[in-house]
């Protein structure tokens, strides 16, 4: 089987408390972007042999992929194996959800290579012990999603929406943001039901006036060039601009393919990991 699984921005990230375990409550938008890792599926008599594209990337127990298809085997006592092919295109450590929408992927391939009875939900169950980011990316389109990540609502589809990605030439840890965020110096939380509002009428310029991403106070103050990257984007027409998750990805969107691809051309010039998509 050959799926795709496709990356996500933030358009908005707000926290709302902290659980007792450390782990941060969340309420984010998020949405589905035109870019995907390529995943190939095959069973095989045992075991779990990934294989990728990019030689940085582990193919063992430390990959998200393995993670999940381990979990799923144990889970359901599978005794067969399968061989899984990735072709990642989503940057890594990006905040665009690379690892978890494979481990996503993961599960509901098996689901159908092994022809298993599970429903979405029971899915999810199992994909908030891989990552925070899991559930939703079983899910997809546009969704609210609230708890550590776990409590999804779909939402109406903002899809179509032109926009340019940045990627800088560093990963970001998501632990480590959380870890920096000091939640008694939060003022100002998005109002994220204005924004849906926008989002669900398509009016563009009030989603850009409305986007808000909390971890921005951590990951922007350690790296002054994301400021950067974001002032940039909005002198070449971006209606607006914002990181995605715990970064360091900038997102812009634009109302106009020319704007997006003279950001584009720009930013190519930088760096390696620029790409124009739309939302889906």
């Amino acid at each position: 089987m050959l799926v795709k699984a496709y990356g996500k921005i933030n358009i908005s990230l707000d926290i709302v408390g902290k659980r007792e375990d450390g782990y941060h409550l969340l309420k984010m938008i998020m949405q589905n972007v035109d870019l995907y890792d390529s995943m190939s599926f095959q069973k095989c008599n045992k075991g779990i042999n990934i294989s990728c594209n990019k030689p940085y990337i582990p193919t063992d127990e430390k990959n998200l992929v393995y993670k999940a298809a381990k979990l799923f085997m144990e889970t359901y006592n599978i005794s067969e194996g399968v061989n899984i092919y990735l072709k990642k295109n989503i940057p890594v450590a990006a905040g665009m959800a690379g690892g978890s929408t494979d481990a996503a992927a993961v599960f509901k391939t098996l689901k159908e290579l092994f022809e298993m009875d599970i429903d979405d939900n029971e899915l999810m169950n199992l994909g908030v012990k891989i990552g925070a980011d899991v559930p939703y990316c079983i899910i997809g389109g546009t969704a609210l999603c609230e708890g550590i990540g776990d409590i999804i609502t779909p939402l109406a589809p903002f899809k179509n929406q032109i926009l340019v990605l940045v990627k800088p030439n560093f990963g970001v840890s998501t632990k480590e943001v959380y870890k920096n965020l000091d939640i008694s110096k939060i003022f100002k939380h998005p109002d994220t039901e204005a924004l849906i509002k926008a989002m669900e009428e398509e009016k563009l310029q009030d989603v850009c006036n409305n986007m808000k991403n909390l971890l921005e106070n951590v990951t922007l103050r350690k790296y002054p060039v994301l400021k950067r990257i974001k002032e940039d984007m909005i002198r070449m027409g971006a209606m607006g601009a914002m990181m995605s998750g715990s970064g360091p990805t900038i997102f812009a969107f634009f109302d106009d393919m020319l704007k997006a691809q003279r950001c584009y051309d720009k930013f190519k010039t930088q760096y390696k990991e620029v790409y124009i998509t739309r939302t889906i």
